[in-house]
């Protein structure tokens, strides 16, 4: 073994700070030894690595001292009802943990490759990402790097070592497809959100789960892939609504895409729920502004933002995660825009 490779820089060894900065050894060892030519932003990230690694304290393998600093809140969207209850509930939260909060807000921050810089950040002892559009190889990396985190309703499957919490999606969606086979709906549109989301994989397969419970096999041409938006909801709707046989029932991947196709029913003359049910997902207040209200499944938003905290808070506190992927319970809330399938 070379020398270079146990030289400790405080409490932690040169292959240590590497590992975590993500550099070679020989860069640590040249920063180090103020040798060689070296950036200055790679100084800065090898200096406060080690800085991070060798306070005074036991190592992240075990309880003890706090890491200092503020979290960073990333959230790559709009603030709207959902991810803004989500973003109000994780602020509360962390300052009843005493911790400052920084945050990356708007879909312009899905343009900025914020994770590379996270570990080297000063100031900035962990943060919460927010269904976050980066692969699971940047996840993965960022935890290498020995960086807390937590992924809150992850885009793809979390890597299995990345603390994650997310809704119960598909038992929720299966909840409110057995709702509507028990009102004797067989024919089901899905407008989904997009194929490369795991929440949609979830709630289709919840979906089929319960469809299969009443005897029936989803038809692929009952489902749209759409992005979970009022105009998008409408115009996968719309489609729907066209076919040959029409469904009896649609089912929104959110309350905006279910908004859309009560649209679409109005613009076809049809009544809801006499003509065809709609329901939705994620029970924000636009489900309870629409006439008939929606039939929707209840996400226990605010308690997403508090569990990613007290996760969060674990790791930061140098506590071992024992449940690193989460599922919260979802409700299923029964209101007026669903009702008995025609002809039965």
């Amino acid at each position: 073994m070379k020398q270079s490779d146990v030289t400790r820089t405080g409490r932690s060894t040169v292959r240590e700070v590497a590992a975590a900065a993500g550099v070679s050894i020989a860069t640590v060892s040249r920063v180090l030894n103020g040798r060689g030519s070296v950036t200055a932003e790679t100084r800065e990230l090898v200096e406060s690595t080690v800085a991070r690694l060798d306070r005074p304290g036991p190592r992240p393998r075990g309880p003890g001292r706090s890491i200092p600093g503020a979290v960073l809140v990333r959230c790559p969207y709009v603030l709207t009802d959902y991810f803004g209850i989500i973003v109000s509930s994780i602020a509360e939260t962390l300052q009843l943990h005493d911790r400052p909060l920084l945050l990356s807000a708007g879909e312009a921050a899905q343009h900025s490759p914020v994770l590379p810089g996270l570990p080297g950040r000063a100031g900035i002892a962990g943060a919460v990402l927010i269904l976050p559009p980066e692969p699971a190889a940047d996840l993965e990396t960022l935890r290498s790097r020995r960086f807390p985190f937590v992924v809150v309703d992850p885009r793809l499957p979390p890597p299995r070592d990345v603390a994650a919490v997310s809704a119960a999606h598909a038992a929720g969606a299966r909840s409110l497809t057995a709702h509507l086979t028990g009102l004797g709906h067989r024919r089901i549109g899905v407008v989904a959100g997009p194929r490369e989301w795991l929440a949609s994989d979830a709630r289709l397969a919840g979906h089929a789960a319960a469809l299969a419970d009443a005897g029936v096999i989803g038809a692929p041409e009952l489902v749209r892939h759409v992005e979970p938006t009022v105009a998008w909801g409408r115009r996968a709707a719309g489609e729907l609504l066209d076919l040959p046989e029409r469904p009896t029932a649609l089912v929104g991947f959110n309350d905006k895409a279910a908004v859309g196709a009560l649209q679409a029913a109005a613009e076809r003359g049809l009544r809801v729920p006499q003509d065809v049910s709609v329901a939705g997902f994620d029970d924000i207040d636009l489900s309870r502004a629409t006439s008939p209200m929606l039939t929707t499944v209840r996400q226990p938003l605010a308690e997403l933002g508090r569990m990613a905290v007290t996760l969060l808070a674990r790791l930061l506190d140098r506590h071992a995660l024992d449940a690193l992927h989460v599922e919260l319970a979802t409700e299923l809330v029964v209101r007026d825009s669903t009702g008995t399938a025609m002809g039965r």
